[in-house]
């Protein structure tokens, strides 16, 4: 039996649970989440306490005990504190604008891109060149984190592209004249 599944998941005061058979709703300050998880977990809330339990003996439902309530973990952190990601452009030229819920991004291509920003994130730039990607589902803010990079990651000669705040890119040395 997993040993993180065995916890139980404390439930702060001013987030709201609702679990119906293997579907759960965690409502806070931050937002609204809802997921459904295999129904091989029995999930339950009682005393302010979220627990998992798996229904079988098998090793898929030994490994979602683990992971649901490691999911459920997150939806309550993400719904009291929220995620956030940083990205940063670097580049001569390369900025991004929001406009409305439009994120546009003038990354050296010979057109700008446009990303629409789904509901529930919330992306802030400063500078032109700073980006902070904001939201409740940690799986969401990481999709359109990569997904804005993906656009331009950092190239390994000059370094110039879209990344997130703290990557490493191993730089390579360009050729040389003999």
């Amino acid at each position: 039996m997993s040993r993180i599944g065995k916890l139980p998941v404390p439930v702060p005061d001013k987030v709201k649970v609702d679990v119906k058979d293997t579907t759960i709703n965690v409502e806070g300050p931050k937002g609204k989440l809802t997921k459904t998880f295999s129904p091989v977990v029995a999930i339950s809330f009682a005393d302010k306490k979220v627990s998992v339990k798996p229904l079988e003996e098998s090793r898929f439902a030994k490994a979602m005990h683990g992971t649901a309530r490691s999911v459920i973990a997150g939806m309550v952190k993400g719904v009291t504190e929220g995620y956030a990601k940083e990205l940063e452009i670097q580049g001569v030229g390369f900025k991004a604008n929001l406009k409305g819920s439009v994120l546009d991004l003038a990354l050296g291509y010979s057109h700008p891109i446009l990303y629409t920003i789904p509901a529930g994130i919330k992306i802030t730039v400063t500078d032109g060149t700073k980006l902070k990607v904001e939201g409740p589902d940690k799986q969401l803010v990481g999709k359109v984190t990569a997904e804005i990079r993906s656009y331009y990651p950092p190239e390994p000669y000059k370094g110039k592209g879209v990344r997130i705040v703290g990557e490493r890119v191993r730089r390579k040395e360009g050729k040389t004249v003999a």
